[in-house]
């Protein structure tokens, strides 16, 4: 016989490591019963492929959703140079090779034009909608739309690390960048392409 829940009142925030493969919703669901909160949220989607800061806000604490929803992000990504892929990430079809012939000093050279308010053209595979229908379900069906460039800022563009073919970056941003957009215009602007392999989101405004 199946024990019926009860649910139960939660307040607080809930600062989740999220795994690896994990959707935000699901993560969301999962400490909602582990804790039998009666009223839960997630405060910014972070894709099953990324990892990291998934603060979860449960009962009265949901009024600070939207807070942490508008403030700014830290992720430390890992760059992969030399290969294009038509999703910006590695869950991407390769549409294009090139040789890697730049070194660090000419990536730390061309990360300054990358800091500050800049435009990104939003990735097909999204969940922006057009028509009421989420790009990535055109994207899927081999359709592109065009798509208006998004005012974004980055607030800090730091290299860790350059390891030849492969560079690690931190990165502080206002809510709504895309980091495999990032990802593509930087090795777009090296001449030798860039897709994102690893994404880690470190701090939520001042939440780390």
């Amino acid at each position: 016989m199946q024990v019926k829940r009860t649910w139960q009142r939660v307040d607080g925030v809930l600062l989740l490591d999220k795994p690896l493969g994990l959707t935000s919703n699901d993560a969301l669901q999962k400490a909602r019963r582990l804790f039998s909160a009666a009223k839960g949220g997630h405060t910014g989607t972070l894709d099953p492929a990324a990892t990291g800061l998934l603060p979860l806000c449960f009962g009265e604490a949901t009024k600070f959703s939207a807070d942490l929803l508008d403030a700014d992000k830290t992720y430390e990504a890992v760059v992969q140079l030399g290969v294009t892929t038509d999703s910006g990430d590695a869950e991407g079809q390769v549409v294009a090779t090139a040789p890697v012939t730049v070194g660090e000093a000419e990536v730390r050279q061309a990360l300054p034009r990358f800091t500050g308010a800049i435009e990104q053209i939003p990735p097909m595979h999204s969940a922006l909608k057009r028509n009421g229908r989420p790009l990535y379900e055109l994207a899927r069906k081999g359709i592109e739309v065009e798509r208006a460039p998004r005012a974004v800022t980055i607030h800090g563009l730091e290299l860790l690390d350059f390891a030849g073919d492969r560079l690690t970056l931190r990165v502080r941003c206002s809510k709504g960048t895309y980091i495999r957009v990032l990802a593509a215009d930087l090795g777009q602007a090296l001449g030798c392409g860039a897709h994102l392999v690893g994404l880690r989101r470190t701090a939520v405004g001042d939440l780390d």
